[in-house]
């Protein structure tokens, strides 16, 4: 991808200005179009298989798609489209309205009609990125269209407003489609109705500090992001509705405080949640909070943070040589691509460009980059609400997630089992450079050789250093787990009750992958080596290419060490290993020191004394240097105080 010379006096880490995010836009919509059907209302990408919604639908997504990043180009240019871009999207719009139908219906020979909007349908979530769009563009493309295609579009868009969503995010759908109705002036009172059940169905969901869990009760990741708070302060925003940009910005500003703490100093986000594939969407609400007005980041921080988010992903593969998005994180990762994912799927990374609708003199443009949290120095902040500790290391600008508060369960009165663990939420710990396996930042009971899952999740708390939780792996078991932190240095703490004495027990650290890995175990202490995939063009700051140290010591409760590799790899290279312990539950109480760096120095891990006290332990940790952590770990309860 061609882009525009860095400049490295107003963008020091990134290079990147204005001129590269819109070079980077006109790139990728040049590279869809000729897979535009001949009234440009479908773009059917190349791929190896359909979504399960099916093929009209996957091209409608990547008209939808699409259509939302050209909004956000010509937007934030006043109308200039030297590119001829919503001529074209007009076009579609004109040829994919004339007769929906379900897909089952379709005629022989058409190539052009979008699918009904149903309940529960594919239809509805792009019919909110066309909607999105046309609000945006009403100067330009809506006002200048036919009556006959506006009462078409608008008869189509209106169905948004009395299907039946998901019982999630899917709510801001029929909002954002209601928000430019209601201004079009079509089917105002229904659509004005569809904007309130939006926010009154994201407020149940609403869990405080700037969190929102996506309609399961534990279900925390990027959307929050891109989706429960992008939705409510873009239609804020567009209406101008004061109030509503109050409430909603100010949830975000909140959500901000810990969200920008998830960014590499590579740029790349922590690797935590579905949909991934959406890559620098990450960007979205970075971009909101300054166009809202209500963020804790500075403008020079908020570009650095987005502009490092996107060139990650453009410098490591997740263009084609064709110039299309592919379906993974770097390049291609078939592991990582869900049912619902077509081959036009990824274009919802078009959000990450929401920042093209500030002006170019806005501060996010003009003022120096300064760096992201992660590289001003080591930090471990909790967020108690969301049940997540992040621990960051300035060294090497390595991001780490530790997990007590997202499963992605249903709640236990409509599913009486939970789940299967779903490697992208069940983990203890995420990051910015290791994906997850099917056995990494696990601990778990062997039983019959099988290793117990996590399933639901109960947070117990997170403050200064340290976050809990537990877990019931079977009936009557229960799995206390304290993680706490301090500089590069993690220590795992796990009490088992309920479960017999000789029960076999393993606990596993980071999956470290790239294109070289080497490992060794020996007695209680295991170590994993590799060797990053490089990238093709690396800001001179960026350290992610140094070797990746991923290793595992056993203080209290293991017997020995291993290595298990993993030849298929992970999103972050060909090939992995994961350092793993072994012991039984013993007396109940088990604690590893972990530790995943790029700075190449293997550590000595913590001083761990641990005492019992009635039916609970005392556990002291004195840190190399020199801090110290006290906790009491009991069944279902921890309490942690720092010095």
């Amino acid at each position: 991808m061609q882009l525009p010379p860095e400049d490295r006096e107003l963008s020091p880490y990134t290079g990147w200005t204005r001129a590269h995010w819109e070079a980077a836009a006109d790139r990728l919509l040049a590279a869809v179009h000729p897979h535009a059907s001949p009234g440009q209302a479908l773009i059917n990408l190349p791929g190896t298989r359909p979504s399960w919604s099916g093929h009209r639908s996957d091209g409608l997504e990547g008209y939808a798609r699409t259509f939302l990043l050209a909004a956000f180009r010509v937007a934030g240019a006043g109308g200039a489209d030297p590119h001829g871009l919503l001529e074209r999207y007009a076009a579609g719009l004109d040829a994919g309205t004339r007769t929906p139908t379900a897909e089952r219906d379709l005629a022989d020979g058409d190539t052009e009609s979008w699918g009904r909007i149903e309940d529960r349908s594919q239809p509805m979530v792009e019919a909110a990125s066309v909607a999105v769009a046309l609000r945006l563009t009403r100067p330009w493309l809506w006002d200048r269209l036919d009556d006959g295609v506006r009462e078409r579009a608008g008869r189509w868009l209106a169905d948004a407003l009395h299907r039946q969503p998901h019982d999630n995010n899917w709510w801001l759908f029929p909002l954002s489609v209601g928000g430019f109705l209601a201004e079009a002036g079509i089917a105002t009172d229904a659509a004005r109705a569809a904007v309130d059940r939006g926010l009154e169905a994201i407020e149940q969901w609403y869990l405080g500090d700037g969190w929102y869990t996506d309609g399961r009760p534990r279900a925390l990741d990027h959307y929050n992001g891109w989706a429960l708070h992008l939705y409510p302060v873009l239609h804020a925003w567009a209406g101008k509705d004061a109030d509503l940009l109050e409430r909603y910005g100010a949830r975000l500003a909140e959500h901000l405080e810990g969200y920008a703490r998830l960014f590499d100093r590579s740029g790349a986000p922590v690797h935590q949640g579905r949909s991934l594939s959406y890559r620098f969407a990450a960007a979205a609400p970075l971009w909101a909070g300054a166009l809202a007005d209500r963020t804790p980041l500075s403008p020079g921080a908020t570009r650095r943070l987005a502009s490092g988010a996107l060139r990650y992903f453009l410098d490591r593969g997740a263009v084609g040589a064709d110039g299309l998005l592919t379906l993974g994180w770097h390049g291609p990762y078939p592991p990582l691509v869900q049912p619902y994912s077509g081959p036009a799927s990824p274009y919802w990374a078009s959000k990450g460009f929401l920042g093209l609708l500030l002006p170019a003199d806005h501060p996010v443009w003009t003022a120096v980059e300064e760096p992201g949290p992660s590289e001003r120095a080591d930090a471990v902040t909790a967020l108690p609400t969301a049940g997540w500790l992040i621990q960051s290391t300035a060294a090497d600008g390595l991001v780490r997630l530790h997990n007590h508060g997202s499963d992605d369960q249903l709640a236990a009165g409509s599913a009486p089992e939970p789940a299967p663990d779903d490697p992208l939420y069940a983990p203890l710990a995420h990051s910015t450079r290791t994906g997850p396996t099917d056995g990494d930042n696990r601990f778990a009971l062997l039983l019959d050789g099988t290793p117990t899952e996590r399933g639901r999740i109960t947070p117990l708390g997170a403050g200064p250093g340290w976050a809990a939780s537990a877990h019931h792996p079977r009936p009557g078991t229960t799995v206390t787990s304290l993680t706490l932190a301090r500089g590069a240095d993690e220590l795992r703490v796990h009490l088992v009750t309920g479960a017999p004495a000789d029960t076999p027990v393993r606990a596993s650290g980071w999956a470290a992958a790239g294109s070289r890995v080497t490992s060794e175990a020996e007695g209680l202490h295991a170590r994993v080596r590799a060797v990053p995939v490089p990238a093709t063009g690396s800001a001179p700051s960026d350290t992610s290419d140094a070797p990746l140290l991923s290793e595992v010591h056993g203080l209290r409760g293991f017997t020995t060490a291993a290595v298990t590799d993993v030849p298929a790899g992970t999103a972050y290279g060909p090939g992995a290993a994961v350092p793993e312990l072994h012991g039984t539950v013993g007396d109940g109480l088990s604690v590893a020191a972990v530790r995943l760096t790029a700075t190449g120095r293997p550590a000595a891990p913590p001083t761990v004394t641990a005492e019992p006290s009635g039916s609970a332990w005392q556990v002291t940790v004195h840190w190399p240097d020199g801090g110290t952590h006290r906790a009491t770990l009991a069944t279902a309860a921890v309490t942690v105080s720092a010095d």
